[in-house]
């Protein structure tokens, strides 16, 4: 059953690895793991390399799709699509230590952001435009 749009914010919002995906011209989309955040009413906010394949076809194609799932029972997804609104070169180090606990305990953040302190990191930003979602809760058989 499809969410809500409250719900189906609410668990975008959630911590979730996203699979991102992005049109290509030479073959299929590029799917691909990526950490992201968002709050509700907002941007999707995609951290990445300038010289990686996702940042030069997000570059061009200027719009992406985002799934995240809840694997466990009942199960539940929620896909987002939209356009490229801002690209940003120069991330903040707020912005990077941002994503960085979000994802992970404060002293492997610390140790992810040593690592990468010197790495160019772009910030991209999704206007969610289409939104698709499934709640299986209730349903038999998705508990």
């Amino acid at each position: 059953m499809a969410m809500g749009t409250a719900e189906r914010e609410e668990f975008l919002a959630a911590l979730h690895v996203g699979v991102i995906s992005i049109a290509r011209a030479d073959g299929p989309p590029l799917a691909v793991p990526v950490w992201y955040s968002y709050q509700p009413g907002g941007d999707v906010l995609v951290q990445t390399g300038p010289g990686s394949l996702k940042y030069r076809l997000l570059e061009r194609a200027r719009e992406f799709s985002l799934v995240v799932q809840d694997e466990t029972p009942p199960y539940k997804y929620v896909s987002v699509e939209g356009p490229v609104v801002d690209i940003a070169l120069d991330t903040s180090q707020a912005e990077r230590e941002a994503m960085a606990y979000r994802y992970f305990e404060r002293a492997d953040a610390d140790a992810y952001l040593a690592q990468i302190k010197d790495e160019p990191v772009a910030q991209l930003r999704m206007r969610p435009a289409r939104w698709y979602s499934v709640d299986f809760t209730g349903v038999p058989g998705g508990s």
